[in-house]
């Protein structure tokens, strides 16, 4: 008979519970994982909010994709990996005590960050916009959105010599970019006042790059507004609320190119995320300061509710996992 495991479970919109379930066995190619941490990604929230098309409840542990924690044992024919590494992966069933992990979609972090929260995932993903958007020294960069992305985002962006301007509605999230090495910060309050400053800033040419953090119609809007002629829009919010609009006949006139800057192979993921171990590791950006809340898999649901209402100094929640 299996052993058992605590999981956290979506029981339907707006519930969730923690429930003894089977622990899994790996099989061959696969490595048995026992969670340390998972991140909690504001792109589950129409799953906790409930949407016509999911159903419930939702597997034991999903949709956590953003954990890490040690080995616990392999599969046939694992190679590359040992029982006792601390790894980071790609998963989706995270908020649990272990999860089954492809051996080819993990990867090791170094002893160098060991009892420092690491989510692979959501790094990875700040890393590959990051190398997307084609930063250059000397740019100007406008930054809407100033979350956990975005400070990664604006970190990096300074880092390689652009000129950052972080704009958000949250003056905790624009303090942050602003020890990150934002150079201005500006108040995302009204449209017309936000281009006013910005030109100020950038000048009349706009911003070389605009990069859309938030997954939102309005920032999509003052996106076009902000880019300079023959310059980059970057969109890194995950847009999921429904049809977006654009400005075309704007677009077109300035000629910009529009950069989707979502990956979906894992390949460039995982790459991704050994950029971001290195980044850390580098003390370019620093993660733990990124990651402000905790709770345990009890406690799913508040975690949840921080996500939506976004209180003061809020940046990045983890569900910690205990054995």
């Amino acid at each position: 008979m299996s052993e058992m495991m605590q999981a956290a479970v979506i029981t339907g919109p707006g519930e969730a519970a923690v429930q003894l379930v089977p622990r899994p066995e790996p099989q061959a190619g696969e490595v048995l994982v026992a969670l340390e941490g998972c991140g909690v990604c504001a792109s589950n929230l129409p799953l906790w909010q409930g949407r016509t098309w999911f159903n419930y409840p939702a597997l034991p542990g999903a949709p956590g994709h953003e954990g890490w924690g040690r080995v616990r044992a392999l599969g046939e024919g694992v190679q590359g990996v040992h029982v006792g590494d601390r790894v980071t992966f790609l998963s989706y069933n995270a908020y649990a005590q272990y999860d089954m992990v492809r051996s080819d979609a993990l990867v090791k972090i170094p002893a160098s960050l060991d009892g420092q929260p690491f989510p692979g995932e959501p790094v990875g993903c700040a890393m590959n916009v990051f190398r997307r958007s084609a930063i250059e020294p000397g740019q100007t960069v406008a930054l809407i959105g100033a979350g956990f992305l975005g400070a990664i985002f604006t970190a990096l962006a300074t880092a390689r010599g652009a000129r950052v301007i972080a704009i958000s509605r949250r003056g905790f999230a624009l303090e942050l970019a602003k020890r990150c090495g934002a150079e201005e910060t500006v108040v995302l309050d009204d449209h017309q006042r936000v281009m006013d400053w910005v030109r100020q800033l950038a000048g009349e040419r706009g911003c070389d790059r605009v990069v859309e953090a938030t997954g939102h119609q309005w920032p999509l809007d003052l996106a076009g507004e902000l880019v300079r002629e023959g310059g980059k829009i970057v969109i890194a919010g995950y847009h999921q609320d429904g049809l977006r609009q654009v400005n075309l006949q704007l677009w077109n006139w300035k000629g910009i190119d529009v950069i989707n800057a979502h990956e979906r192979d894992p390949r460039v993921y995982l790459e991704g995320i050994r950029a971001g171990i290195a980044a850390v590791e580098s003390r370019m950006f620093p993660l733990k300061e990124l990651i402000t809340h905790s709770f345990t898999l009890a406690e799913l649901g508040r975690a949840y509710q921080a996500l939506e209402g976004r209180p003061d100094g809020f940046l990045k929640g983890m569900i910690r996992i205990e054995h």
